[in-house]
């Protein structure tokens, strides 16, 4: 196992009714005038920015709102809300979404505590920020954990490079938690969502780098509840219970708690589906199943022993008979069943994405400079194994 060091100053509030503390908190963490950051209109619809915005003004804080955030936030938006937020003095952002509005709202928040940078400059490391605005959220989808975590993801419309990286700056001081507000998530968000959790969770289990005993055993109860639960809200999307588990379990899956003790993580599937969300827009939990199991395979035989612990201990693959290969293989197997029983795909023409040759070779390219050359633990991989880890995914 590795050293490591584990932060989480997040406060949590979860439960029935729990947006209704936002002003207090806000006022706890030194908020005065707030920038309410939302998506694209289901917040309004569901009645939720009303609520917010009189719980705010009857705890006496000032507020201006910026809405339109869209799935794979958009650099644009960012500006958009640096230039409001400078106009209107805010101290403090309020998200109101899921991932990719809490993205945006840190993004909002780096760039209004250092007005003299590019923001951007972030997202290619060219530096690290010194500071940051304090960010609150109340959290309506269960997916990316970054109501908890130290990441932040943004596209650059123009350029079309989604570009990801981490500071402890960007954890928010609070995250609200009402179940309830996921259920207004169609079957194919939530499942999508089901399997960004999965991901998170795979990217520090299946490594090369280390692992503890214990982060193990977090790492599957975490996967197999999400197993079972996405099963549940599969046939019954307006279960409270199974809603909650997954809530949670998307929060513990990013907020560093399964990667203790090991190298940091493989994030390599995350970083090839950055390039296939930046060129075709896709959703990101989708792309992820749809690229998974063709990197499974490229890699599993250098990562064999934990490809089949994952197998046994969590697909449930009975190894009887079965030498490792075909244990790892069944498991890959197992999870892209489960994948398309959920109505996810398992192939990049199932999303009804057919890249040319030079598509490929250019999103490669770009996963090569985004990543420094190479990305990996259970095998690191560089520019042609990208190649054919997306002519695999086809």
């Amino acid at each position: 196992m590795h050293n490591f060091e584990y932060y989480t100053p997040t406060k949590i509030i979860f439960g029935r009714g729990a947006e209704k503390c936002v002003g207090d908190m806000i006022k706890k963490y030194g908020g005065k005038r707030v920038l309410i950051h939302y998506g694209m209109g289901s917040a309004i619809r569901s009645g939720l920015i009303g609520k917010v915005k009189q719980i705010l003004k009857e705890a006496g804080l000032f507020y201006v709102e910026l809405g339109g955030v869209v799935p794979n936030p958009h650099l644009d938006k960012v500006r958009t809300g640096f230039a409001q937020g400078t106009l209107n003095q805010v101290d403090f952002i309020l998200a109101v979404g899921g991932g990719s509005v809490i993205d945006s709202a840190k993004a909002i928040a780096f760039a209004l505590a250092e007005p003299k940078e590019n923001v951007w400059e972030l997202f290619e490391n060219k530096r690290q920020p010194k500071a940051s605005l304090p960010v609150g959220s109340i959290l309506t989808t269960a997916s990316s954990g970054s109501e908890m975590s130290r990441d932040v993801v943004i596209v650059n419309e123009e350029t079309k490079k989604k570009r990801s990286f981490g500071n402890t700056l960007a954890r928010p001081k609070f995250a609200i938690m009402n179940p309830e507000l996921t259920m207004t998530l169609s079957d194919y968000q939530t499942a999508a969502g089901c399997v960004d959790i999965i991901m998170h969770i795979l990217a520090s289990y299946l490594t090369n780098g280390g692992n503890m005993q214990v982060t193990d055993v977090i790492s599957e109860g975490l996967l197999k509840t999400v197993l079972q639960n996405a099963n549940i809200l599969r046939l019954s999307p307006n279960n409270y219970n199974a809603r909650a588990e997954i809530m949670w379990a998307s929060s513990l899956a990013h907020n560093d708690l399964t990667s203790c003790g090991n190298d940091g993580g493989d994030f390599a599937a995350h970083s090839l589906e950055y390039e296939i969300n930046g060129m075709f827009n896709t959703t990101h939990g989708a792309g992820l199943s749809a690229l998974w199991g063709s990197w499974a395979r490229y890699v599993y035989k250098n990562c064999l022993p934990r490809f089949v612990q994952f197998a046994v201990n969590v697909m449930g693959v009975d190894k009887t008979g079965l030498n490792d290969d075909e244990i790892a293989l069944r498991g890959i197997e197992t999870l892209e069943n489960f994948f398309r029983k959920i109505g996810m795909p398992t192939k990049l023409s199932e999303m009804g994405i057919e890249p040319t040759d030079e598509q490929i070779k250019e999103m490669a390219e770009s996963c090569e400079t985004a990543t420094g050359g190479g990305v990996g633990s259970a095998r690191r991989i560089y520019f042609d194994d990208m190649v054919k880890i997306y002519e695999m995914a086809k």
